[in-house]
């Protein structure tokens, strides 16, 4: 069945960074769409980031959502079934569970609700 694994998360201080991991099984992970989500306490979840599969029109073809754009780096390795989330310049309101979710199908989709697979969370919190 598929997995996915979230690791990375942490405390820091507002200004610095963290690397998120998602590593990907049971599944032809080249393929698939990966998205990152996360959620803070009393607000709904929301798309951070995401990455199309390979494909001729979905390779490398990213998804940001407006508050983390120039900040934020989505990236996968296909030989490592890893996606990534680099978060440079974080920001208090930056806290929340990140969540890692992959699709069948390669397109890089922002709706949470086109995601059948899903990692347990990572917490991340940014002091200010």
């Amino acid at each position: 069945q598929v997995q996915l694994v979230e690791s990375g998360g942490g405390l820091v201080q507002a200004g610095n960074s963290l690397r998120l991991s998602c590593a990907a099984s049971g599944l032809t992970f080249s393929s698939y769409a990966m998205g990152w989500f996360r959620q803070a306490p009393g607000r709904e979840s929301e798309s951070v980031a995401a990455i199309g599969g390979s494909g001729m029109w979905t390779a490398g073809r990213t998804y940001y959502a407006d508050s983390v754009k120039g900040r934020f780096t989505i990236s996968r390795d296909n030989a490592k079934n890893t996606v990534y989330l680099q978060m440079n310049s974080l920001k208090p309101e930056d806290t929340a569970i990140y969540y890692c979710a992959a699709r069948q199908d390669s397109w890089p989709s922002p709706r949470s609700d086109e995601y059948p697979y899903w990692g347990q969370g990572t917490q991340v919190t940014v002091s200010s």
